[in-house]
């Protein structure tokens, strides 16, 4: 298979991201941003409720905890490409 043709068949976003150069697959990255979003929201709710109990205003805690978790997915999105 040549090189054009082998480009041709594979997905879109394997030729974008260089999934198989990587060693993954649109599965593999598929589940592991799954994981990551389901963390993050995780955070985002009990974070307040624990710093609410040691005393912290909650609502502030619950913006604080959104800021920071969308400030550093952004910044290892674009450090990871």
């Amino acid at each position: 298979m040549t090189d054009a043709s082998q480009t041709k068949s594979r997905s879109l976003l394997d030729r974008t991201f260089g999934l198989t150069e990587h060693g993954t697959s649109v599965r593999t990255e598929f589940i592991a941003g799954l994981t990551t979003f389901l963390t993050m929201v995780y955070i985002v709710f009990v974070n307040p409720t624990i710093l609410g109990a040691a005393g912290m205003d909650k609502d502030a805690a619950f913006v604080a905890t959104c800021i920071a978790a969308a400030v550093s997915t952004l910044l290892i999105t674009l450090y990871a490409n």
